[in-house]
């Protein structure tokens, strides 16, 4: 019987031993994505282009999305055979997109999630192209008033308006102060708005015709607008997929927005804002915590869905780093788009370790403006995301500032910046009283 089996249990280790020795296939060789990419979503309002940067690093790869001066990162890069995913994690988004079988585009989509479900846009990208905006005749769009007065340039100061479509003829127009900087045919700038700005806008300025865009991962911004007769701009302006105002403009140099100071205040008499929300591990904390007690501290109320919010956050965790030692203590209040603890609570803790905030985020509640004001009762609204508020060692109130102007808006971020750095040394320097 032995002898039976030993041809066989030879040329079965025989067989193995050639499978072992015999070279594994080769892996399908990647896409080489590293390169400048014209990427474009296609907008309820037409291209919505940005620049997609993809660079080589070590095993991996990174990239950006480039407007202006701005390149806001994606947090990781996947690439499985043809297929590529970009990852926005803090602003809970990705873009999911195919190889094409030359290498030269991509085409997929854009996907962020919303407090009512999920944000959607076509995305295509084209490898070595850096072109913004494709001319008017190639893109098959009109010109404005090119001839009109002032109509060379669109460089300066603008008071704007925006009403949201459909119109509502009983609602207020939403004020904006808007500034922007023309060389050649390519324009920069922003709008300044009573509750924050619009970050970086990069496009360009033809034949009458302004057109502007921004991608972040979260903002998804297309202006246009075409110069009339009198040399006033009118145009659309869409955000995502769901959001459409028209707007209007007329040169100004003397542009007033809401004081950002002045528009939110205290229901009670006594200076004092309370409330007790649970941090990241379920535990209950409050301005009465012996942490906070005879300390300056700074009350956050943001959501790490907004932008603005993420403009502010690394300017909180160097002033928290710098002056705690002084007694300066820093508490984020985190309104979320799920209400899920899990789910917020993960998006907080990201946000976190993005920014190396060591001060604590409590999870506060839904990001509804109205719903946000219930839970901060001692606020008269919560208008805009983020709300600071600056507490005395006293433990009263001494100032609130509604909204955030951004490093996009240049010389006011850093005006607004050395404001509240002197208001924080100032009640620094106060004694408990």
């Amino acid at each position: 019987m032995l002898r039976f089996w030993l041809p066989l249990l030879s040329l079965t280790c025989f067989s193995l031993l050639a499978a072992c020795a015999a070279p594994s296939p080769s892996p399908a060789p990647l896409p080489d994505l590293v390169g400048d990419w014209r990427a474009v979503l296609a907008s309820p309002g037409g291209e919505l282009p940005f620049t997609l940067r993809v660079r080589q690093e070590g095993d991996g790869l990174t990239a950006v999305a480039v407007n202006g001066r701005e390149e806001a990162p994606f947090s990781a890069v996947a690439v499985d055979g043809r297929q590529v995913e970009f990852a926005i994690d803090v602003y809970d988004a990705e873009i999911s997109a195919q190889v094409s079988e030359d290498g030269s585009s991509l085409t997929g989509r854009w996907r962020k999630t919303i407090p009512d479900g999920d944000s959607t846009l076509p995305f295509a990208a084209t490898r070595d192209d850096v072109r913004r905006f494709l001319p008017l005749a190639e893109a098959g769009l009109a010109p404005g008033a090119a001839e009109a007065p002032g109509a060379e340039s669109v460089a300066g100061t603008w008071a704007v308006e925006f009403r949201e479509v459909p119109v509502d003829p009983e609602s207020a127009a939403e004020p904006a102060r808007a500034e922007f900087n023309q060389s050649g045919d390519t324009v920069r700038g922003t709008f300044l708005t009573p509750t924050g700005d619009y970050r970086y806008l990069a496009g360009t300025y033809q034949e009458g015709l302004l057109r502007l865009s921004t991608f972040d991962g979260a903002h998804a911004f297309l202006f246009e607008a075409r110069v009339l007769e009198d040399g006033t701009l009118a145009g659309e302006f869409w955000s995502r997929d769901s959001y459409h105002a028209r707007w209007s403009a007329e040169r100004s140099d003397d542009v007033a927005l809401p004081d950002a100071w002045s528009q939110v205040g205290l229901t009670n008499d006594d200076g004092t804002l309370e409330f007790t929300f649970p941090n990241l591990a379920g535990d209950p904390v409050s301005l009465s915590d012996e942490r906070f007690v005879g300390k300056v501290v700074l009350v956050n109320v943001f959501g790490t869905w907004c932008p603005n919010c993420n403009d502010e956050a690394p300017l909180l965790a160097q002033w928290h780093r710098e002056y705690r030692r002084q007694g300066f203590e820093v508490v984020g209040l985190a309104y979320e788009f799920s209400g899920d603890p899990e789910r917020d609570g993960e998006q907080v803790r990201r946000f976190a370790e993005r920014y190396g905030i060591e001060y604590p985020l409590l999870l506060a509640g839904i990001s509804d403006k109205a719903a946000a004001g219930e839970t901060l009762p001692d606020l008269t609204a919560v208008l805009s995301y983020p709300t600071t508020i600056f507490i005395g060692r006293n433990g009263k109130v001494r100032r609130i500032h509604s909204g955030f102007t951004g490093p996009g808006t240049g010389e006011h971020f850093d005006e607004l910046i050395a404001e509240q750095t002197a208001l924080i040394e100032e009640l620094l320097a106060e004694e408990t009283s």
